[in-house]
């Protein structure tokens, strides 16, 4: 049996609990209440530590991709958009239907909005960085405020944008 271990990291959008094994990381999400917290003993593997240092790197604007192993449950095609939604580039967006097309079926982009809304690394595996077809702020299991938050640093330190906070 592979053991689970759970972290917190306080970002400046709010609590993330990470959640992984030795050797992945298998969850990343937002908490909005303390009823949310899990209660026992928590650990911290070497990828749960790592995690925790590229998120603090990610939010300081010193990193734009991750290098640390996850893993998902889910069909072929739940696991070739998580897949699609790794290549999306640092500060860009890209809408459902274009998300679609990329994985061959235009007509997918209910299937493909569902999956999006399923993905549980995020940040890592940025579902954020997915907008509507008319660029329109649409869905986020993190809350839109968080989406919106997300989007706006990334394009801040894309294009070196300097803020005082």
């Amino acid at each position: 049996m592979i053991e689970c271990y759970y972290t917190y990291y306080e970002s400046p959008v709010g609590l993330i609990k990470i959640g992984g094994t030795d050797r992945y990381i298998t969850e990343l999400s937002f908490l909005d209440n303390s009823n949310q917290l899990e209660y026992g003993i928590p650990g911290i593997s070497d990828i749960l530590h790592q995690c925790t240092e590229q998120l603090i790197e990610y939010f300081q604007g010193r990193r734009r991709s991750f290098d640390i192993p996850v893993h998902q449950e889910g069909t072929d095609f739940q696991k070739g958009v998580w897949n699609e939604l790794i290549q999306i580039p640092y500060g860009n967006t890209i809408s459902y239907l274009e998300l679609s097309k990329k994985l061959g079926d235009p007509k997918a982009v209910r299937a493909v909005a569902s999956t999006n809304g399923k993905n549980k690394i995020m940040i890592v595996v940025p579902c954020h960085r997915v907008i509507g077809t008319d660029r329109s702020l649409v869905g986020y299991a993190g809350g839109m405020q968080r989406k919106k938050w997300l989007l706006q640093h990334e394009f801040r330190i894309k294009h070196g944008i300097q803020t005082l906070f």
